[in-house]
């Protein structure tokens, strides 16, 4: 390799860390920057047009991100993310944001795996995929109950789905009683969408009533870690495949009342 190409390699390494960086803290309208300024000089930079459509799509500016992903599709046919998003623009639309509203993604150390405290759910009962389409991993949703249901919505307030009731009616008991909770997405299909809960409060009253209890040893995974931030192609890697719900943490089982024999899933759709 000569000097030249030691240079060039050099500073494409620098700028994917720098686009990288940008994207993770949620600062897109840099990352669109970044990401051209490294296309320019690597005009074939696959995951460099992957990401310049990231961007765009975190901005709202569909058509661009459409461009972009659609270099990503000409460059390499084969390519997930490309085939993902471009599916997803498609429920998008040709909307456009007028203006760059705070970044709706989690900080990191609210994965920080703790025992019983957090737990990777799979949704049910899901919002049409057109209200889905604009969610990815990391993206802020949040906790509504209704009655003895655990309802989860977007940003803008619109019903995304609901937790399972075996699980849901545990934490609507634990809210009642003061305990709050943060949620982000994980993981996001067409078919599917995987969240994790995280406690953030535990009320006084709630002592020793764990969020996330064991049921069994075999099935205690340490899941959800900065893998969750890092661009699409690292978190596809790690979006679970069985359902019910990944504990993060968690040795001990406390049973509310009313919740010994548990609710069936069959159950649930009887009560829609």
């Amino acid at each position: 390799m000569t000097y030249q190409e030691e240079r060039l390699a050099s500073l494409k390494r620098q700028r994917t860390k720098q686009a990288i960086d940008l994207a993770m803290q949620g600062r897109w309208r840099e990352a669109v920057a970044a990401n051209r300024a490294i296309l320019e000089d690597f005009h074939n930079d696959v995951e460099a047009w992957n990401r310049l459509g990231r961007a765009h799509m975190e901005l709202g500016e569909y058509q661009q991100s459409r461009e972009a992903y659609r270099r990503t599709a000409a460059l390499d046919p084969f390519n997930a993310i490309a085939r993902k998003n471009l599916q997803r623009l498609n429920y998008l639309g040709e909307a456009k944001v007028t203006a760059e509203g705070p970044a709706r993604k989690v900080e990191p150390h609210r994965f920080i795996e703790d025992i019983g405290k957090a737990g990777v759910v799979n949704l049910y009962h899901l919002a049409p995929t057109q209200v889905r389409a604009r969610l990815v991993a990391g993206d802020e949703l949040f906790l509504k109950t209704d009655g003895t249901r655990l309802v989860v919505e977007d940003d803008l307030g619109q019903y995304v789905g609901h937790v399972d009731p075996k699980h849901g009616q545990r934490l609507v008991k634990l809210m009642g009683g003061g305990n709050k909770y943060s949620v982000a997405v994980v993981g996001s299909t067409e078919e599917a969408m995987t969240v994790i809960i995280q406690e953030t409060y535990r009320d006084p009253s709630q002592i020793g009533k764990l969020s996330f209890p064991s049921k069994g040893a075999e099935e205690i995974k340490p899941y959800v870690d900065e893998k969750v931030f890092k661009m699409e192609s690292e978190i596809e890697k790690i979006l679970p495949e069985e359902s019910g719900y990944t504990i993060i943490g968690g040795d001990e089982i406390e049973v509310l009342p009313e919740e010994s024999t548990g609710i069936s899933d069959e159950s649930a759709s009887e009560e829609e």
